[in-house]
């Protein structure tokens, strides 16, 4: 008997593909019943159905990887509770190498995975081959074998959740098209389609390689685009069987799994062939594109060389099935910041089998709890702006982004279509002294300066690359005499009103209600009690704040102030990053610079650390705010963006006989290294707590009307020692070089994993800051009495590690 059509719901799904079947599928797991799914054709016939079904576990973030951890678990255990086949195997998987560079890859891969609690073995190319003997291994170097890798079948997946949601009281329909999004105040009301209204309290866009076209219809940024991928089928190939591993050959760029005793084989092309210039046709149901043997000749070449029979083998089918895939290769999720109660799970990257099952568990606890219950910043939809929407940039973007799934991620690498994008005043001056930029936000941003004879390109590796000596040089130059940083990408939010300054001490961990002129270092905590963001508030009156925060984090950080100012509240938030630009002026001699072009006392008795004030600086005017992320005396100078050239030049004429050198951003990440100064996204995330972050200083725990976060601080607080502690570490040989993901073993068992590194040529060593575990509490004690070690590509190294910074631990310098 055919369902009634309903007109209301607590939750309506847009989409039916694997990841609205799993968050259908997990809400009501959670409890929910009132949900409908709205597919336009039938389940699976957009994308899903022409997915390879590769599972592989790991990623860069453990949070990541626990994702898809609970993807294989739920997967294996599906069938039993649904009665449906979902086609999985835990065949494991392999991935060669064929370089020397890709080995140490792999080898940097193991030990991650190893930090991650992912079983993983580094073997040799005969090992391999033992496991998939199809393969040619002459030109291997080694390999890496994933046992708790596997496969599935999407069809037979999605259909398996589906039925899992519906015997949980979760109604589908199929061939219902939505025509648009209703919004009322600010929030979701309802969804239209080609059958009527559905009234509803929450919308979840699932819609695929549509979810961008459904964002579009109620104001929401889904920045996606359509890209052909492709793969063929061959007929059956002896030494195949139904458990022969999933196996990757990242330098060819290919994949093969079994498939009826041949091989699916496919891959990601460098340079990809986006589709749906003119949008996706709402037909496009269990469709493919034309054959297209010229795009996947690299592919095919490449096939050939690593499985010989495929040259005598049939090739039954050819897909070319269009994925759409986002402008930094990780997926979509979470509530839209420019409309409540509208919840996006898109842009899976040929990655939507593996993710689905703990990507649908994320999105609907974050529905049911109102905020994520992890740290998902990676494919937090707050990421990005709507100027990342922009359809002749993702056009381009994406050209790149499919083929990072396979392409050699070095050290710092750093995208190169679309460029530039956003950009500081001074991107001219800078880049006529030789500055090298990086991307960020969209903003072009000074890495490094080349000097005369260098050339201001980034040479990749994963030793010390060609910026070395230049960063040395500008590092220098910051602790002994004085540097210039552009810093023009920071966020700027200006938050003003009669409640105001209530709002933010709620809302902030410090005790932001100081006296006109004072500058705050505050995070902002969750109700678990982890860092949202960290930030500066800079109170500029007594109604009016300016806040500064990350270049990534204008979006997420606007979206969880107004998520958290009263509705009845008399406060206003305006993003005004394109305001202001940002010059840091660090140094010991920053004193000396700035003194000749303002009037200020910059005395420490006239300007004390953590002051802004409104200065002369030459002919301009503006904020001079007394802070540092470099560890050294210093001013950050808020600048409006038509003075901003003016200023720059003023220093350097000012400075140049102190020494003033440009300085770039692997520069500033190495001197905040060096003084173990936090980072968001990196120490910071909301798993993180102020205990364990070091930062309780930050924190005014006694201040009226508390703060989120207050009661999971205060526990944790009341444990003692935490079980879980970011450190700062240096490597005793001053040679290797650390960048980020490396394991820490003490007593030689792995204990953590380093967030975040850099060479320090001030300490002449590799430091970092990294998250150390043990269950009965990182305290001085368990730091004094072990022996800690650092393994890079299998090598490992005695490391140091530090309760205090390993630079200036008394921060002398800072107030000099």
């Amino acid at each position: 008997m055919a369902q009634e059509f309903p007109t209301q719901a607590q939750v309506v799904i847009v989409g039916g593909g694997i990841i609205g079947c799993s968050v259908a599928y997990h809400l009501t797991k959670l409890g929910w019943r009132d949900v409908i799914l709205l597919e336009q054709g039938q389940l699976s016939g957009g994308t899903t159905w022409h997915a390879a079904g590769l599972v592989g576990q790991l990623r860069s973030q453990a949070n990541m990887t626990g994702l898809i951890k609970y993807s294989t678990k739920l997967y294996s255990e599906l069938e039993a509770e649904t009665g449906l086949a979902t086609g999985w195997r835990n065949c494991g998987s392999l991935s060669v190498a064929r370089s020397a560079e890709r080995m140490t890859v792999l080898k940097r891969t193991a030990a991650s995975a190893r930090a991650q609690g992912v079983e993983i073995e580094v073997i040799s190319p005969r090992e391999a081959q033992d496991l998939w003997p199809v393969m040619a291994i002459d030109d291997l170097v080694g390999a890496v074998w994933l046992p708790g890798d596997g496969k599935a079948n999407p069809t037979d997946l999605t259909q398996s959740l589906a039925k899992g949601a519906r015997s949980r009281g979760a109604r589908i329909f199929e061939r219902v098209r939505v025509t648009g999004i209703s919004v009322r105040n600010g929030a979701v009301t309802a969804v239209e389609t080609d059958r009527g209204a559905i009234t509803a309290e929450i919308v979840v866009n699932c819609a695929g390689q549509w979810a961008r076209k459904v964002g579009q219809m109620c104001g929401v940024t889904v920045p996606l685009h359509s890209a052909e991928h492709m793969y063929i089928v061959t007929g059956r190939i002896d030494g195949v069987h139904p458990d022969l591993p999933v196996m990757r050959d990242p330098d060819g760029y290919i994949y093969f799994k079994e498939e009826v005793g041949g091989l699916v084989m496919g891959g990601f092309e460098p340079e990809a062939k986006p589709w749906g210039m003119a949008g996706i046709p709402d037909d496009f149901e269990f469709a493919l594109l034309p054959d297209d043997w010229d795009q996947f000749e690299i592919l095919m070449h490449n096939a050939l060389q690593r499985v010989p029979q495929l040259a005598t083998s049939e090739v039954k089918k050819f897909y070319n099935g269009p994925e759409s895939f986002t402008p930094d290769n990780n997926f979509i999720l979470g509530e839209a910041p420019e409309l409540r109660n509208f919840f996006v799970g898109a842009g899976f990257n040929s990655m939507g089998i593996a993710s689905a099952g703990g990507a649908g568990r994320a999105l609907a606890e974050w529905i049911v709890n109102r905020a994520p219950t992890m740290d998902l910043w990676p494919v937090d939809i707050r990421r990005f702006a709507s100027f990342n929407n922009n359809p002749r940039w993702l056009h381009d973007r994406v050209k790149e982004t499919l083929g990072l799934h396979y392409a050699m991620p070095w050290p710092n690498r750093e995208l190169d279509t679309a460029r530039p994008f956003r950009r500081s005043p001074l991107y001219d001056r800078l880049a006529a002294k030789r500055a090298c930029f990086g991307s960020k936000m969209g903003w072009e941003r000074a890495n490094w300066f080349a000097a005369g004879g260098e050339r201001p390109a980034t040479e990749y590796a994963f030793g010390r690359q060609n910026w070395h000596e230049a960063v040395k040089r500008e590092m220098k130059a910051t602790r002994e005499a004085a540097g210039i940083f552009d810093q023009t990408s920071f966020a700027k939010l200006l938050v003003q009103g009669r409640d105001a300054v209530a709002s933010l001490n709620r809302i902030c961990a410090a005790e932001i209600d100081v006296e006109i002129g004072r500058s705050v270092y505050t995070g902002l905590l969750n109700e678990r009690g982890g860092y949202e963001s960290d930030l500066t508030v800079m109170r500029l009156a007594a109604d009016r704040f300016l806040l500064i925060t990350g270049s990534a984090q204008a979006v997420h950080d606007a979206d969880w102030i107004r998520k958290n100012v009263a509705a009845e509240a008399h406060v206003t938030l305006t993003d005004v990053t394109s305001a202001y630009a940002v010059l840091a002026l660090m140094g010991p001699k920053s004193r000396d610079v700035l003194s000749r072009l303002t009037s200020a006392d910059l005395s420490n008795e006239g300007f004390p650390f953590a002051t802004i004030r409104e200065i002369d600086i030459g002919y301009a005017t503006a904020y001079a705010n007394r802070m540092t992320y470099v560890g050294e005396l210093g001013w950050e100078l808020i600048v409006p963006t038509e003075f901003a050239v003016g200023v720059y030049e003023a220093l350097h004429a000012a400075g140049r006989d102190f020494g003033l050198t440009d300085c770039g951003y692997y520069a500033l990440e190495a001197l905040r290294l060096e003084k173990g100064y936090r980072a968001w996204s990196r120490e910071l995330t909301p798993d993180v707590n102020p205990c364990e972050a070091g930062l309780s200083f930050a924190v005014a725990v006694d201040k009226a009307g508390g703060f989120i976060g207050r009661e999971a601080y205060l526990a944790a607080k009341a444990k003692g020692s935490p079980s879980r502690r970011i450190l700062q570490f240096t490597v005793d040989d001053p040679l290797p070089m650390l960048w980020g993901g490396e394991l820490i073993l003490r007593d030689g068992k792995p204990v953590g994993e380093v967030r975040s590194a850099a060479y320090g040529h001030t300490l002449g060593r590799s430091v970092a800051l990294a998250l150390i575990e043990h269950a009965a509490g990182v305290d001085r004690a368990f730091v004094e009495s072990g022996r800690f070690e650092v393994e890079l590509a299998g090598d490992r190294f005695p490391v140091t590690a530090h309760l205090t910074a390993a630079y200036d631990p008394k921060a002398v310098r800072v107030k000099g």
